[in-house]
């Protein structure tokens, strides 16, 4: 007996080992599928599993419990930087953008894009929901890597004065009017819905055909305005909440639903040994006060300092969750210091992508290491932050304005405050005083990156485009009168 006892301790510990060793293999070159899920707007803590008390996000806690965790993923602090970073491996005033709007959210025609990185190696790629990079034809999706693309205009749904189709201005989130592929059409129901579905149905037929494919759903919810199904926002009107907080409130618990629908398919279609499917949001909160039965109320924010738009841990600091079956670690943690910058390294590390020669130099470093072994060696860094979005002819009146810098340990905020993050992650101790070698340290390598960036911001100074001179507006107005805008829907899944 226990000689028996012996040999199923043994069996135990050999296949916890094993168990071990599979999580760890090797991920390079290894052409997963990969599904990047980002909301838009929402911030570190609007979800249960990061502390809010009143939002239920039950499908996306339970993938936060499985999921690989960065506790320390940096994003710009607005809509367009993030996105510019991500599709270019670049800090995105490098690569043009340095605002959401008035021509400065183009991103530059010389990147060489992550997708385009991914198709050189058989991946096939797909975009639902919000680009933000530019509505001239020779900025599309469909023309920076995108073989599928389902998309609104400008900023966001209904921002007609900024690029948005001009219907949308009438029927903000639901049965709106989008680009698909070369086309306008018209879509029924609640946009995020929408963007879901069509991800998944040609999530489905890449399933089907064993091709490696990247899925970009980049949602525009819960940006503004804070519209969600009235099913969804009426717990949040019952409990008092006003009509502002119940509709993002809303908006986060129907991404959700959505969310938890299609981790459901890709088990059902065993699809998730060989998908890496990643959370995460493009910047901080908005909508952070509002009012409870009549009361003032400031909602849960991770008790991190600013939102949206703002250079503190508030503004860039957001979930990042990683998910892959049997490749990644369950429940893990990874604290070092890491930014969106590092997805396109990352990606095609993993893609087994080969980089062309010319292209750009990417800023970003590839992540695999840390996904390996969560304690490898990771030296440390500077991450510049600026929210940009200056007057035109005031960029150098604002090389300070709503900026920082970031090393694992600091946070200098302003070319002024300065906070010990590892102690302090709320900025609440400004210790500048203490630590006049530091801030020396960073002010000169944010001037430096300052210098470097500047020649390479090439949107500065373009002229203001008339609402009917955007783009889509023209676009939709010509396609309009030569044979109107067709309804279209995303194939039915099982």
């Amino acid at each position: 007996m226990k000689s028996l006892k012996f040999i199923q301790i043994g069996l135990l510990i050999l296949f916890a080992n094993c168990s071990v060793i599979s999580q760890n293999k090797s991920i390079k070159n290894t052409k997963p599928n990969i599904i990047l899920v980002m909301t838009d707007d929402q911030g570190m803590g609007d979800l249960a599993c990061m502390g809010n008390q009143v939002l239920k996000t039950p499908n996306i806690d339970a993938f936060y419990e499985k999921s690989t965790r960065f506790t320390d993923f940096q994003v710009s602090p607005t809509c367009a930087p993030t996105r510019a970073a991500i599709m270019s491996g670049n800090r995105p005033f490098e690569v043009g953008v340095t605002h959401t709007i008035l021509q400065r959210e183009r991103m530059s025609q010389e990147v060489f894009t992550m997708p385009q990185a991914l198709q050189s190696a058989g991946y096939k790629t797909g975009l639902f929901g919000k680009w933000h990079l530019g509505d001239e034809e020779e900025y599309l999706p469909t023309n920076r890597g995108f073989d599928e693309v389902l998309m609104h205009g400008g900023g966001g749904i209904g921002q007609t004065r900024y690029g948005d189709f001009p219907a949308n201005a009438e029927n903000l989130y639901f049965d709106n009017v989008l680009l698909h592929n070369d086309t306008i059409v018209k879509t029924k129901g609640f946009c995020t819905d929408v963007f879901f579905d069509a991800a998944l149905a040609w999530i489905k037929e890449k399933n089907d055909s064993d091709e490696p494919y990247f899925a970009y759903v980049a949602l525009n919810a819960p940006h503004a305005p804070l519209v969600a199904p009235e099913k969804y926002k009426k717990r949040f009107l019952d409990l008092g909440y006003d009509k502002g907080t119940a509709g993002r409130y809303g908006m986060i618990e129907n991404i959700d639903d959505n969310f938890g629908a299609m981790m459901q398919k890709l088990e059902s279609w065993n699809a998730l040994e060989n998908t890496l499917v990643i959370f995460m949001t493009d910047n901080g909160a908005t909508h952070l006060k509002g009012s409870l039965n009549g009361k003032k109320v400031s909602h849960f924010n991770a008790n991190l300092r600013g939102g949206k738009n703002s250079p503190f841990e508030g503004g860039t600091h957001v979930p990042a969750f990683w998910y892959w079956k049997g490749k990644l670690g369950t429940g893990v943690d990874i604290d070092k210091l890491v930014s969106h910058i590092d997805l396109y390294k990352t990606f095609s590390e993993i893609a087994g992508v080969t980089l062309p020669k010319k292209m750009q130099e990417l800023s970003g470093r590839s992540l695999v290491p840390l996904l390996k072994n969560p304690n490898a060696e990771w030296s440390d860094r500077e991450l510049f932050v600026h929210c940009g979005r200056w007057k035109d002819g005031q960029r150098e009146e604002s090389k300070f304005a709503k900026s920082a810098v970031r090393t694992q340990q600091w946070r200098f905020d302003n070319n002024k405050e300065l906070f010990d993050i590892s102690v302090d992650p709320s900025e609440k101790n400004n210790v500048a005083a203490e630590h006049p070698e530091v801030i020396a340290e960073l002010q000169k390598s944010f001037d430096q990156w300052w210098e470097y960036a500047k020649p390479l911001m090439v949107n500065e100074g373009l002229p203001k485009v008339a609402p009917e001179d955007q783009p889509f507006a023209k676009r939709y107005n010509k396609q309009l009168k030569e044979f109107g805008i067709p309804e279209w829907a995303p194939k039915k899944v099982e």
